[in-house]
C-alpha cells in the first residue's frame, strides 16, 4: 500500500511558475517509478511526466517538454513537478501516481493515486 498526497497547486498568471509536491508513505519510496498526470474538465486524464525509481530517467509529454521538470528526493519520500512558463492550456487537476517498472504513459498502468491538486492558469 502507498499513500500519496499532492500539494502546491494554485492560481497563477500565464507565464508564471508553480512547484507541485507529492509526498508518499507506505512502501519503500525508492523502489518504484512515479508519474504525474493531469485532467482538465471534460477531458481524459493525460500523462505529463514520469521518473524512474532512482530518478535518473525523466520523461515528458511533448506538451510540457522544456517547461516542466520532474524530480524526486528519495530521502524525503517526495516527488516534485516544477512548472515554468505556464499556459492556460495547463489548467487541470494534477495527480501523482505510482508507476510500473516498465515505462508507460497509460494511466491504467499506474497504481495508488493521490487526491489531486488544482492548477489554474489565467490568461
Amino acid at each position: 500500500q502507498v499513500q500519496l498526497v499532492e500539494s502546491g497547486g494554485g492560481l497563477v498568471q500565464a507565464g508564471g511558475s508553480l512547484r507541485l509536491s507529492c509526498a508518499a508513505s507506505g512502501r519503500t519510496f525508492s523502489s518504484y517509478a512515479m508519474g504525474w498526470f493531469r485532467q482538465a474538465p471534460g477531458k481524459e486524464r493525460e500523462f505529463v511526466a514520469r521518473i524512474s525509481a532512482n530518478g535518473d530517467v525523466p520523461t515528458y509529454a511533448d506538451s510540457v517538454l522544456g517547461r516542466f521538470t520532474i524530480s524526486r528526493d528519495n530521502a524525503k519520500n517526495t516527488m516534485y513537478l516544477q512548472m515554468n512558463s505556464l499556459k492556460p492550456a495547463d489548467t487541470a487537476v494534477y495527480y501523482c501516481a505510482v508507476g510500473p517498472t516498465l515505462y508507460s504513459t497509460s494511466p491504467s498502468r499506474y497504481d495508488y493515486w493521490g487526491q489531486g491538486t488544482q492548477v489554474t492558469v489565467s490568461s
